[in-house]
């Protein structure tokens, strides 16, 4: 059975930001990139909006023909709301739509501004919601019980993912590729899409940045792509701080965390488990040598941080997620 997804449209809604979800989950199913074992795509989106008819865009450039209701709401797996005008109050209506898909087991996801709905509709009270980091004040303002986050590109709270601005949406809309349909097919719709699988950095390398001299060198991000080319390889921290980017130990977690949101260990657990999920996606290699071909170690090392990370067992993860059935 696809995944069926339900995006909210509304009136002045920016043409792009309605883009991003199809744009992403349709690019699955272009050139046979899901398993071809399966006879229907693997998602079904239908563009939705409280009153459909037709919609104004951003600017009035060109008008939309929405022609589904809430009703769609009703049997959606994921429901996104892609954007938001924050002077328009939400609809009693579309709140307790939203509310009703929540308590069904609906996955809801708020993309930028989109967040304004689900914070509006009380499913994240007490807990943590992204958004544009322009926006991150007004929101928190408004809903005192929510902790607002304007200091990464997205969350996953399981039941509730969001992001932030607009060109986050495609790395969170990616990112739930990734969840649902596994690390090699993610990275297949990425570079179709001419994209990173993985963007790294956070919002706030976007607040008040000085703006570079076109050719400055880039430390930071010569020092990733010199760990990226040694995945499998020990890496010592002084090793890589002065042979990846000239730097001495403590300026190099400085900057890294500056420039990322997290540690040069964390980054490298990242990076080192996507390698092993693609490896265990796309070959039948034993687990003992997936383990070692990414950097982490023993296979007990893999279970591990599979277990920590994941919440699952590499084992499970390739019978989930295997291409070379």
């Amino acid at each position: 059975m696809p995944h069926k997804i339900a995006v909210l449209a509304f009136p002045g809604i920016s043409p792009f930001h309605l883009s991003v979800p199809n744009l992403v989950f349709r690019a699955v199913d272009d050139d046979g990139d899901v398993d071809e074992e399966l006879d229907e795509p693997a998602y079904r989106l239908t563009v939705c909006a409280v009153r459909p008819g037709t919609l104004p865009t951003l600017g009035d450039g060109f008008d939309l023909a929405v022609r589904h209701g809430l009703e769609a709401f009703k049997d959606a797996d994921t429901i996104i709301v892609p954007s938001w005008d924050p002077q328009r109050g939400v609809p009693l209506d579309l709140i307790g739509a939203l509310r009703t898909a929540h308590r069904r087991g609906a996955r809801i996801v708020s993309l930028c501004l989109g967040a304004y709905v689900v914070a509006a509709s009380g499913i994240v009270e007490g807990r943590e919601l992204t958004t544009h980091w322009k926006w991150a004040e007004d929101l928190a303002v408004r809903h005192r019980g929510i902790r607002v986050r304007s200091d990464v590109l997205w969350t996953d709270l399981g039941d509730v993912v969001s992001s932030a601005g607009t060109v986050a949406s495609l790395d969170c809309c990616l990112h739930l590729l990734r969840r649902d349909l596994g690390a090699a097919v993610a990275a297949r719709v990425a570079k179709r899409l001419v994209m990173a699988p993985h963007r790294d950095g956070t919002q706030a390398q976007f607040v008040t940045t000085p703006i570079r001299a076109a050719r400055a060198r880039d430390d930071i991000g010569a020092a990733m792509e010199w760990a990226g080319a040694r995945l499998g390889e020990p890496l010592d921290l002084d090793e890589w701080a002065a042979g990846g980017a000239g730097m001495s130990r403590r300026t190099f977690t400085r900057r890294f965390r500056d420039r990322t949101g997290e540690s040069p260990g964390q980054w490298l657990l990242r990076r080192r488990l996507e390698l092993a999920r693609t490896l265990l996606e796309t070959t039948d290699l034993p687990i003992e040598t997936v383990a070692h071909r990414s950097g982490l170690g023993s296979a007990a090392s893999l279970r591990r941080y599979f277990r920590e990370v994941l919440g699952t067992s590499p084992s499970r993860h390739r019978e989930q997620f295997a291409t070379t059935r």
